[in-house]
């Protein structure tokens, strides 16, 4: 298994460890962009209460429930709407990298994954989460689709992957492009290489803003 990878079966035997799970949930669509470029798929992401870019899902404990029953419960209080998730719909189970869970005492194991709706049943999760969750607006700033298009000048795909992610929610979204055949690796190579350069342009632009709270400071 690659590194930090453990079967779902090892990591429910880590008991000190703290569980944690999101699910990509997708369809198929109809649908084109102006009305000439094809959508073909929906990936849903969410905006989360720290800016960051994300799965829907969180905390689960496997000593009071299953792992899929506390991802239903986590996908109800932020989407509105009790999604079912099955083991079937597993991917993987790793340990987080993030230095935040290096300690042996405070462990995170992250499970991911990967659920093939229905257009409507996304349409209806989309209303539902900005409607009636109990989390929107809290938790979770509202749900956004992920665009699988790239265009000439390097926007959709190659700007969203220029944004911020939390913990490995980008690489488990570029993973699940692939494995599912949703974008062909030349594309992915592509948008990625793009994105790359705009996080270039980001630093300079950031750098800019800098100078320029600082030039305000000393005015004051």
């Amino acid at each position: 298994m690659a590194s930090g990878q453990l079967s779902r079966d090892e990591a429910l035997e880590c008991s000190q460890c703290r569980h944690a799970c999101h699910v990509m949930l997708y369809s198929n669509t109809a649908s084109k962009l102006f009305g000439k470029i094809p959508i073909r798929h929906i990936v849903l992401m969410q905006m989360r209460f720290d800016g960051l870019l994300g799965f829907p899902g969180g905390f689960v404990d496997p000593s009071e429930e299953t792992l899929e029953e506390g991802l239903t419960r986590e996908l109800l209080e932020e989407l509105g709407i009790a999604v079912p998730v099955s083991i079937e719909d597993h991917v993987e189970s790793r340990f987080s990298t993030s230095p935040s869970a290096s300690s042996s005492s405070n462990k995170l194991i992250l499970h991911f994954y990967v659920k093939k709706m229905e257009e409507e049943q996304i349409r209806e999760v989309e209303k539902a989460a900005s409607s009636i969750a109990s989390d929107h607006g809290l938790e979770v700033l509202g749900m956004v689709r992920v665009p699988l298009y790239t265009f000439e000048s390097g926007g959709g795909l190659s700007c969203f992957l220029s944004h911020s992610f939390i913990g490995n929610a980008r690489s488990q979204l570029i993973d699940s492009l692939l494995r599912l055949h949703l974008v062909s690796p030349k594309d992915i190579r592509r948008a990625i290489q793009s994105s790359q350069r705009m996080q270039e342009q980001t630093v300079q632009d950031l750098q800019v803003a800098l100078e320029l709270t600082e030039e305000q400071r000393k005015c004051l």
